[in-house]
């Protein structure tokens, strides 16, 4: 099983690009990441369209598609690893996607398998990349066995 984060936007060097890389570098197998970006300036709703087309070209056929949204539900740490468990049962791999600030296109949250949210609140795009790595980190601790996840 794989894991893939399709990000809208790069990480420059920065305090957030240091804790993914933590993390990064602690996880076997190691996620793949995977940018994208629309360089040109377009009116916000051609740009959300262009960047959900970046998104979903990036998006290997067959994989589970799960969107980080605000409008999503919440979850647990455990159930964040039941759902890594049941897509290793299933033989099946895992891509978690993340907008631009302008949020994901509508084709893009149509085609997902479900919608996912760290909260009400609204995150930096390199806070939820640094936030979603820590949990998958914590969900393959939870599954090994590892005493990492406490709660």
């Amino acid at each position: 099983m794989q894991v893939r984060i399709v990000a809208v936007g790069k990480l420059k060097n920065s305090l957030e690009q240091d804790i993914c890389d933590r993390y990064l570098k602690r996880m076997h197998p190691t996620p793949i990441i995977k940018e994208v970006e629309e360089k040109r300036n377009f009116p916000t709703n051609i740009l959300k369209r262009r960047e959900g087309s970046l998104i979903l070209e990036s998006c290997p056929t067959g994989t589970i598609l799960i969107a980080l949204d605000e409008g999503g539900g919440q979850e647990t740490s455990l159930g964040f690893a039941e759902t890594m468990r049941s897509a290793i049962e299933e033989g099946r791999d895992l891509t978690y996607i993340i907008g631009g600030a302008d949020g994901l296109s509508g084709e893009v949250l149509q085609n997902v398998s479900r919608k996912l949210s760290f909260g009400r609140m609204t995150w930096p795009h390199a806070l939820v990349r640094a936030m979603l790595l820590e949990q998958l980190y914590r969900a393959q601790q939870i599954l090994a066995g590892h005493p990492y996840h406490r709660g």
